[in-house]
């Protein structure tokens, strides 16, 4: 565990910028980019584009540890390079931001109102290259639909134990229960989760902290006693797919919560803007982004 890392991500202010979609989402985040499925072909080429965003991105003068804490990589990210450099390497000894890894492999089907993790048999492996990277942490996402306490007690009890699979190697996780913001039931699930969440926190270490991603509550400050937590480094918010605008105003009245945005984040971004365009929207989103986490 990289101990000035650590102290970065526990006090600075900032904010983690999400950059893993993944290979289901990254034709829709590239379209979204002004890039159609036509214009790349097979994985390899479609990885290669978004990367192309990704670096640009990353290089922008806007994109720095003096407002962007840490930022989430997709595998294919971490293994590809930026101007010569690893990624991660590139983030943290350039830019001063720490890196992460998305290292889950997907949703299970839907059982009980939720989705678990899949099965992750090469998670060691994975682990061990990335800490080779650079890598000071992961991330891993789990969906709650509804407020069905088995189903939400078994998804806290994943996250916690792949969790500390991942403290034993030295990295930090990121525990990403993201609860739908379309659910009928979201807040009554919101009750149900902060309990699991907190019962599993008070028999964790404080030596042993994790990072908790959730989705914007509908109560505020629902998630204090959380950001007070001692086994808790950092709690940050998922846009959840709220515009930028309304994930910023929910994240500004929710003391302690900073940002972890991904589509909030790349909202309005287009190959086909210059350099200079790119490079101001950029700067005003992540100048939008940071506030509201700071606020």
């Amino acid at each position: 565990m990289n101990q000035e890392q650590l102290t970065r991500m526990r006090d600075a202010k900032g904010f983690i910028a999400a950059l893993d979609q993944s290979g289901g989402s990254t034709p829709k985040a590239l379209l979204l980019y002004g890039v159609a499925e036509t214009e790349y072909s097979g994985e390899t080429e479609m990885f290669d584009v978004m990367h192309a965003m990704r670096s640009r991105m990353v290089k922008s003068p806007s994109f720095s540890g003096s407002r962007v804490l840490g930022a989430i990589l997709f595998e294919g990210t971490m293994d590809r390079q930026i101007d010569g450099l690893g990624s991660a390497d590139f983030l943290w000894t350039k830019k001063q931001v720490i890196p992460f890894l998305k290292i889950d492999k997907g949703l299970a089907d839907e059982e009980n109102d939720v989705q678990l993790m899949k099965p992750n048999p090469g998670l060691d492996a994975l682990l061990a290259r990335a800490i080779k990277l650079g890598v000071f942490g992961t991330k891993m996402r789990s969906v709650i639909k509804m407020a069905n306490p088995s189903g939400i007690d078994a998804v806290v009890a994943q996250q916690f134990e792949v969790g500390r699979q991942i403290l034993r190697t030295g990295l930090v996780p990121i525990i990403e229960p993201e609860v739908d913001i379309h659910s009928p039931q979201k807040a009554a699930a919101e009750v149900l989760l902060k309990s699991a969440l907190l019962k599993e926190l008070n028999q964790q270490p404080t030596d042993q902290p994790v990072i908790l991603k959730l989705t914007l509550p509908d109560v505020d400050n629902f998630y204090s006693d959380l950001v007070s937590h001692p086994s808790v480094v950092r709690v940050v918010a998922l846009s959840g797919g709220y515009t930028r605008s309304d994930a910023n105003a929910r994240l500004s009245r929710n003391r302690g919560v900073i940002a972890s945005f991904s589509r909030a984040l790349t909202e309005g971004l287009s190959v086909q803007q210059s350099d200079d365009e790119f490079n101001a929207l950029i700067d005003e989103s992540i100048s939008a982004i940071y506030n509201a986490s700071n606020s």
